[in-house]
């Protein structure tokens, strides 16, 4: 039998909390079931700080909505992409320089605290195309961006930078498109791509641990492609929690680049003990729940009494054998949905 880990909490050892926010604080303007009360709970003792790809609002602002969840924030602890967006457009255009920016508040706020100048329309001759999400980007922007970008960067065309190309945002009437999509949109006409600031690049971590100055953090996110796989480059350790846009199925599915280390249905779950997985044979054992791999088959021996350990087990057996997903067959129990949200 193989025994992996100990029974103690996600935050046993932490000293800062890194929390995404759009799907693991809040959707659209509400707050998550339990997690300002949770995340409260941790701050009473360790250090807690917002990382978010969410273009469209300045920290102050974002710090202020968290404020009225029930959150004691201030505007320094939240690092946002545009702030990243920043502080790389700065190794490539001079402060003073015109951008052409594509996105809201968020945006034009700290291009502006770093000395640019801020323009809308390609005509201005920009020295960079910055973009990033806001809700009322639409297709004159688009269009303008399109038109600065023409010309390939290798032929001397300006540089082209996004805050973060996350495909979706979660909102509380569903799952709207993000950044992602816009930036696909240029992308789509001029046949460049965007150098990214935010999640998963690195940098924005980086400036996170440096800010709060932690050595042992846990990052919090809501999705595989952007969060977990972000921390996991940037050699923080993560924790999935099931309030926003990965689903079940896609934990089992995950590559090895953006495996979490721990398993979450919702943020109270930081403060209880985290169940060993244990490895008897072909069987994959968390608490009640027990999945065994025959072959291609995926069978599930007891679904045990939390559904959340039945994923974790499910994950933990899949993963272990080094193959991909596609190679089983999954019963549909397995990545059912009990954790989801409207």
């Amino acid at each position: 039998m193989a025994l992996f880990g100990r029974p103690s909490t996600p935050l046993d050892g932490v000293d800062a909390v890194l929390a995404d926010l759009d799907g693991v604080v809040y959707a659209g303007a509400g707050a998550l079931p339990h997690a300002v009360e949770s995340l409260n709970r941790a701050a009473q003792t360790r250090r807690l700080g917002f990382i978010t790809n969410n273009a469209s609002r300045t920290d102050a602002s974002v710090a202020a909505h968290l404020n009225e969840l029930g959150l004691r924030v201030e505007p320094s602890d939240v690092v946002t992409s545009p702030q990243a967006a920043v502080r790389l457009l700065n190794t490539l255009v001079a402060p003073g320089s015109v951008i052409l920016v594509v996105g809201g508040e968020g945006l034009v706020v700290e291009l502006e605290k770093a000395g640019y100048v801020v323009t809308r329309s390609a005509a201005d001759a920009p020295a960079a195309v910055v973009q990033g999400f806001a809700p009322e980007v639409g297709w004159v922007h688009l269009a303008e961006a399109a038109y600065a970008l023409a010309l390939p960067e290798s032929e001397g065309g300006i540089p082209w930078i996004a805050t973060n190309t996350d495909w979706t945002i979660p909102q509380s009437r569903g799952i709207a498109p993000g950044n992602g999509t816009l930036v696909s949109a240029v992308h789509t006409a001029v046949g460049r791509l965007a150098t990214v600031a935010g999640k998963p690049e690195t940098p924005i971590f980086q400036e996170a641990v440096a800010r709060f100055g932690a050595r042992s953090p846990l990052f919090l996110g809501d999705r595989l492609d952007t969060d977990i796989a972000g921390a996991q480059a940037a050699g923080i350790r993560s924790a999935l929690v099931l309030t926003g846009i990965d689903r079940p199925k896609h934990i089992l599915a995950a590559p090895p680049s953006s495996r979490p280390d721990y398993i979450l249905g919702d943020l109270r779950e930081l403060h209880e003990p985290y169940p060993v997985t244990r490895v008897k044979g072909d069987v994959t054992i968390v608490r009640e729940a027990r999945v065994a791999i025959d072959g291609v088959d995926v069978r599930i021996l007891d679904a045990g009494s939390r559904p959340i350990d039945l994923v974790r087990a499910g994950a933990a057996a899949i993963w272990a054998t080094g193959r991909a997903i596609f190679g089983f067959h999954v019963p549909e129990a397995l990545y059912a949905d009990p954790f989801h949200r409207p």
